[in-house]
């Protein structure tokens, strides 16, 4: 039976109200369906039926209907006349949910979210690896999705960005850009500004007047060229040439502080420099773009001064009557000290929405609107960070590839198709860039700073980024910018952002900065050679000749909280004894005796002593991608706030230690490299290193039991001090402290819950014996590792706190495969004398603490491995009752890893190699060595080459 529709008045449609909808009589039953699948809407139509020969009809619509989500009572019809059905629409599976719905558009945008976010993460995961920001990933992400690649696809715009749900896109996208230009705001730090202010000055003018000069010369081809392109609106040639000039001087800030951060600038000359003009920059660059988008908006010349005078009130307003209140109520709230809450955050978001809704009013961009109260919001207590902490990841996940995806979305590669065009594309991002570049420079050199770093400064100062898009889409959306010009510009601000940082390298690598520091400090000249002083070089040649029986006396420790007690216990057992400094009682300053000039200058000279231990100390934070992590970065308080940094130098105060400690936040991958380049530039005696409780970079922070295996496991911990073993040319030490509760195989119980309802769990340390006594143990198989091993064991040593054992293992011979005419025989031997020597020679005062003797291994046993296990067990089960302070003391014998040991399967592989044959069937839990273990390297007497 086919279906036929009868109309309700002549044109089909009957109108209800201030709705219309379409009335449509349906004779057959299976017709409706049709038209579900033609895509009417059954919110916006009365259906009716009529079928006079089925008498089944009406239960059949009631059950239709029913489905389609009647609400009223269906009455059967019998006459065969007509009679409407109200309809209310309700969510129905199984249709298109690529097909847009102005009633149901979260399916499509949802759809429209995850292609975007997926495909920037993917694009920019090889980037990442050459070190370019996100935004560009997202921008090609976004041209990749729009009309230049993917919208060639028949269908796939109607389908996925439809024109109907661009707008919802479009709201949701700038919602975000509010939130982020609000942290902007919180980065942007104007005390930094302010304390560089003559240096930020000259080089923010320069690097901004100068392409803004030839911005508006080439504003003028642009502008009689492409003017009357689609898209556009008449505007006067000065508002559009001020407009292109603010877009070749701007520079995009928070992408600067992420490039500085990455490449480790933030602290040198060049970092300093570059911080302080972005900054003043980015406030000049948005003060202008808020004058030229009045300009647009106001029509008339009045109505733009009217703007801009509202304006200057209202940051009026801010400065001297908000700003104050605000301050006042975090203080009362304690926001300052413990960071907002949960209302605070609520409070600040509701000001800066409020803030930029005022600003879209008065006729300029909301997103000035959050900036400035990004702004006004104090960093004192780190108040900025911590907001930023809690609203960052949603923006810059969510929000931040919408809005920039939009971007590429906008952008129409297929536009650039003359030879005009491209010769335009090619003068913008010359003049963009290079304009640039030269006002950086000249203005850097201007004030004092070398060319090569001056060079580095301008093309920092060239970074476009996220900024020039914001820039670049609000000139789109007020119609200043059409279609063309804005994928013009696009493509400059994406060929800029990609050669800042390889370009910032190439001109400003890591040993030109070394170079630069130690010529300025007066120790090199500028070819490198050395500058030492004829009258003391005979004083430091004496001092290194009797210094030799002490092979260290300055210690750079890597700091790690699941590490910490293992460095200050050798910290301490390497120090002075305390007994002669605490023998006699203090007596008050006032009623001591008066010292003469001598006294004071021998007190000066002591306190100088060059035989006292210096400990370093450097505390390794990650680098994330979020922006807080470079805020921390930029106001350069880690250090302060650190608890591992403030333990450290709260146990050198009390062990009377000159100690030094920071922090230094680098990317993870770099971790090896830092530690690498202090090693180096230090000139340390011993580089210490302690062994991650969890076998990962991360700190153990939890009261969660460590699982052995994963703990020597092949990992990124093990990567890590391979690396650094391999690279350091000095002495390196590795500490793997003995932690009782890893050995157990059993979970700690559960914590009793205490009278106030918290659960409360300790664990004692140590006995409370008073006993600060360690007993050391070194198995002496030879080579060179094990010599260093033996002489630091007699350093430490000297402390009267400390006794140790030297076992000398025998039978030890090197495979032949690792030396050639029998130098592993000539070694064995000189081991020997080296060995028997130092143990005739020590020191009366050492004998009654230093005890040699040679192992008594079994026959059995022919490992050398084996046999250094088997004495150090022995000496630890004999004569040590307490084992809490035993330490075992060995050598790497890299060699002797190699020589093809048996690896045991609690030790990776990587990690076998990495601690050595020796030590590692130490820290084996099937070894039961009950004791801290310290692996040593000795020096590989490598020259650092400066060039």
């Amino acid at each position: 039976m086919s279906p036929h529709f009868a109309r309700s008045d002549a044109s089909g449609w009957a109108k209800d109200g201030s709705q219309e909808r379409a009335h449509f009589h349906i004779s057959d039953w299976s017709t409706h369906a049709s038209l579900t699948a033609r895509g009417l809407d059954a919110s916006t139509m009365r259906v009716s039926f009529s079928s006079p020969t089925s008498a089944a009809s009406p239960a059949a619509a009631a059950s239709l209907l029913q489905h389609h989500g009647e609400q009223h009572h269906h009455r059967r019809c019998g006459c065969g006349q007509q009679q409407s059905y109200p309809t209310r629409w309700y969510p129905r599976g199984g249709g298109n949910p690529t097909h847009y719905d102005t009633k149901n558009p979260i399916v499509v945008f949802i759809i429209q979210a995850v292609i975007i976010i997926v495909l920037c993460r993917l694009i920019h995961w090889p980037l990442s690896k050459i070190r370019q920001p996100r935004v560009i990933a997202e921008v090609i992400g976004g041209i990749i999705l729009g009309p230049s690649v993917m919208g060639h696809i028949p269908g796939f715009t109607e389908a996925i960005f439809p024109t109907a749900s661009i707008p919802n896109l479009n709201v949701v996208a700038n919602l975000g850009l509010i939130l982020f230009l609000f942290l902007v705001g919180l980065e942007t730090d104007i005390h930094f500004l302010v304390s560089n202010w003559r240096t930020a000055v000259s080089v923010s003018a320069a690097g901004m007047i100068l392409p803004f000069g030839l911005g508006c010369a080439i504003s003028y081809g642009l502008y009689h060229e492409f003017q009357e392109d689609p898209g556009t609106v008449p505007i006067e040639f000065g508002t559009y040439l001020l407009f292109i000039g603010i877009a070749m001087a701007i520079t995009a800030f928070p992408v600067l502080c992420r490039i500085l951060t990455e490449l480790k600038l933030l602290g040198t000359r060049v970092g300093v420099i570059t911080l302080s003009a972005g900054v003043g920059n980015d406030i000049v660059g948005w003060v202008l773009l808020a004058l030229c988008v009045a300009l647009v908006n106001a029509g008339t010349g009045l109505t733009a001064l009217y703007v801009l005078l509202v304006c200057v009130g209202y940051m009026i307003f801010l400065i001297y009557g908000f700003r104050p209140v605000f301050l006042r109520f975090l203080r009362r709230t304690g926001s300052l000290q413990k960071g907002p809450s949960q209302s605070v955050v609520t409070l600040t978001l509701l000001i800066a929405l409020a803030s930029a809704f005022f600003t879209q009013v008065i006729g300029v961009h909301a997103i000035f609107g959050g900036f400035v109260i990004g702004l006004m919001c104090p960093h004192e207590g780190g108040f900025a960070i911590k907001l930023t902490e809690k609203i960052e990841d949603l923006v810059t996940a969510l929000f931040l590839p919408l809005y920039f995806t939009l971007s590429g979305l906008s952008t129409d590669l297929g536009l650039l198709n003359s030879g005009i065009v491209w010769g335009y594309v090619v003068g913008v991002i010359v003049i963009a860039f290079t304009a640039k570049v030269t006002g950086g420079t000249l203005a850097s050199r201007w004030t004092g700073l070398l060319w090569r770093e001056s060079f580095s400064i301008g093309v920092l100062m060239s970074c476009k980024g996220l900024v020039e898009l914001i820039v670049l889409n609000i000139g789109l959306q007020a119609k200043i910018l059409s279609t063309r010009t804005f994928t013009i510009f696009v493509v400059m601000a994406l060929v800029t952002t990609f050669l800042t940082t390889p370009l910032t390298t190439a001109l400003y690598p890591d040993w030109y900065q070394t170079k630069v520091e130690r010529w300025r400090r007066g120790e090199i000249d500028w070819d490198g050679n050395p500058l030492q002083q004829d009258r003391r070089s005979d004083s430091v040649t004496a001092a290194k000749d009797q210094l030799k029986t002490v092979p260290v006396r300055k210690l750079l420790a890597y700091l790690r909280l699941d590490g910490l007690s293992g460095i200050c216990t050798l910290a301490a057992m390497l120090s002075p004894n305390r007994g002669s400094a605490l023998a006699s009682p203090r007596i008050h300053p006032s009623k001591e005796p008066k010292q003469t000039d001598q006294g004071i200058e021998d007190a000066i000279s002591t306190d100088q002593d060059e035989t006292a231990l210096r400990v370093h100390g450097v505390r390794l934070i990650e680098l994330t991608d979020r922006d807080s992590s470079v805020m921390r970065v930029s106001a350069g308080e880690q250090a302060l706030w650190d608890p591992v940094v403030n333990t450290f130098r709260a146990f050198g105060e009390w062990h009377d230690i000159a100690l030094m400690a920071g922090v230094s936040v680098v990317p993870e991958h770099t971790y090896a490299d830092t530690v690498v380049n202090m090693a180096s530039q230090e000139t340390t005696d011993l580089l210490l290193l302690p062994w991650s409780e969890t076998g990962t970079l991360t700190d153990r922070q939890n009261g969660l039991e460590v699982d052995t295996a994963s703990r020597f496991a092949n990992g990124s911990y093990t990567d890590f001090v391979s690396s650094v073993l391999q690279r350091v040319p000095g002495h390196v030490g590795i500490f793997i402290e003995h932690n009782p509760e890893s050995r157990s195989p059993k979970r700690p119980s559960l914590p009793h819950p205490s009278a106030s309802g918290m659960s409360i769990q300790s664990v004692w340390s140590r006995k409370a014996s008073g006993d600060r006594s360690h007993h050391l143990v070194l198995p002496f198989l030879g080579g060179e590792d094990d010599r260093f091993a033996l002489r630091f064991v007699l350093q430490l040593a000297q402390n009267d706190q400390v006794t140790a054992t030297i076992i000398q293992v025998p039978g030890l011979q090197l495979p032949a495969s690792s030396s050639k005419n029998g130098s592993a025989t000539r070694d064995s031997q000189s081991d020997i004398v080296f060995f028997e020597s130092l143990r005739d020679s020590i020191p009366e005062e050492l004998k009654e603490r230093v005890v040699f003797h040679q192992s008594t291994a079994r026959e059995t046993i022919s490992d050398p491995t084996q046999l250094a296990l088997s004495a150090v067990r022995s000496e630890l089960d004999d004569n040590i009752s307490g084992k809490w302070g035993s330490i075992v003391v060995v050598g790497r014998n890299s060699t002797l890893a190699e020589s093809g040991a048996s690896i045991d399967d609690n030790i990776g592989t990587d990690t076998y190699h990495a601690l050595g044959a020796v030590a590692s069937t130490m820290v084996d839990p099937q070894s039961k060595v009950f004791g801290s273990v310290l692996v040593l390297q000795a020096s590989t007497k490598t020259v650092v080459d400066y060039r």
